[in-house]
């Protein structure tokens, strides 16, 4: 593609693209995607799956094309041990992974559920192992040591987990990560902000310094408490982690984690990297999992919000209508049916002017004969919206125009 930012779908920036903004770039060949949706993303409080949706969201997140689903914890109740089984059972097409802390019970608990691979966790910094665990430093070492070993025993794959290791001492961190490595076994190492507390910055040079010490894969997990989960991982995969660690719609603990959308859409869109999703499944995963839980996000979130591509504004709708048909990238950096969302629209509110009356009144099929009438709509369209503090029905606008016209 001789203009990555600009296809028949998108139109970004070709900033993007400019020398000096791509030469530091260092994307691994293939990219994956490991979606923590059903373990941590079920950890945001209020928010609970049963089995049956457990699995039915596994089945949404295989047919987006997913590479890696985390299942669940089998340790937190049985019938999340149940639904793991049955996701693995179904045989789905991305790997399967479970959750385990760093205990041989929690291991072989995952085991037993037939998935491929295994995050382990272990707190790494040395303040919250004394503090919040309570531990001696040794004892987190040696626990991490025994489950990992342990894990390669029983033949799965292992995610060596540690713990706020944003927040530890870099030297101290990768000392422990290196005899995992040795003294225990290690696939690949999440780099791991628990907290949401590293800057996009911080992030090249931290991938840098774990892949001198560390000579595995590396994956990256990070939070969203300062809205940075998304740019956090672009820059982490940017300077050559292997797999991101996302949510449906950002879920998770506190803020959550970053959002396989923001992720996805991002690297396809801005960096001219496709991961090889379904993309037009986006939307209606997003949605689905919304109409099972209950979740509510912000009504315009980027790519996800159910009215994000609404037009209110009386000369955008000018604008809108002037390029549907010819040019419609002109207002949107890419086409809503990329992610399978609704089409733009125009909607009647507070901003709207005389465009969005005459769109309504052809719409509807309604003549208004003058100027002068489409001004007095659009003042009690204003009025209407400040009285109902929201938009307005189609009914309602029919209802004015009548009156203005009559």
């Amino acid at each position: 593609m001789k203009t990555p930012w600009k296809s028949d779908k998108w139109f970004t920036s070709p900033w993007n693209f400019l020398d000096e903004t791509t030469k530091d770039w260092n994307f691994a060949s293939k990219i994956k995607l490991h979606d923590v949706s059903l373990r941590d993303g079920e950890q945001q409080a209020g928010l609970i799956f049963n089995k049956d949706e457990k699995i039915a969201l596994a089945e949404k997140l295989a047919e987006v094309g997913i590479h890696r689903i985390e299942a669940g914890m089998p340790a937190v109740s049985k019938q999340d041990e149940e639904a793991i089984k049955e996701i693995v059972k179904r045989n789905l097409g991305p790997e399967i992974f479970a959750f385990a802390r760093c205990m041989k019970e929690d291991v072989k608990k995952a085991a037993d559920t037939g998935v491929k691979g295994i995050i382990v966790e272990i707190p790494s910094s040395e303040h919250i192992i004394k503090y919040a665990y309570q531990w001696p430093l040794e004892k987190a070492i040696e626990l991490s040591i025994e489950a990992t070993q342990y894990a390669k025993e029983l033949g799965l794959y292992t995610v060596f987990f540690p713990i706020d290791m944003s927040r530890a001492d870099m030297n101290w961190v990768l000392d422990l990560v290196e005899r995992v490595a040795t003294e225990g076994h290690m696939d690949a190492l999440a780099v791991v902000d628990t907290f949401g507390g590293l800057n996009p910055h911080a992030i090249p040079y931290l991938i840098k310094k774990t892949k001198e010490r560390i000579d595995k894969p590396i994956e990256v997990h990070f939070h969203d408490d300062y809205g940075l989960g998304a740019a956090n991982t672009l820059m982490a995969l940017a300077a050559g982690a292997d797999v991101a660690h996302t949510t449906i719609s950002a879920i998770g603990e506190r803020a959550g984690n970053a959002a396989y959308e923001d992720v996805a859409m991002a690297l396809l869109t801005m960096y001219g990297i496709d991961i090889g999703l379904n993309y037009e499944k986006i939307y209606g995963t997003a949605k689905f999992l919304r109409d099972i839980s209950g979740l509510q996000i912000r009504q315009n979130r980027g790519i996800t919000g159910d009215n994000l591509n609404d037009i209110e504004s009386g000369i955008v709708s000018a604008w809108y209508y002037n390029v549907k048909d010819v040019a419609p990238l002109e207002l949107v950096p890419y086409l809503p049916s990329l992610t399978g969302h609704p089409d733009s629209d125009v909607v009647i509110g507070k901003f709207s002017g005389v465009p969005t009356v005459d769109i309504w009144a052809e719409r509807l099929g309604l003549k208004v004969d003058n100027d002068e009438q489409k001004m007095e709509i659009v003042q009690k369209i204003k009025d209407k919206a400040y009285e109902k503090k929201g938009l307005l029905t189609p009914e309602e606008f029919a209802e004015i125009v009548k009156e203005v016209v009559r």
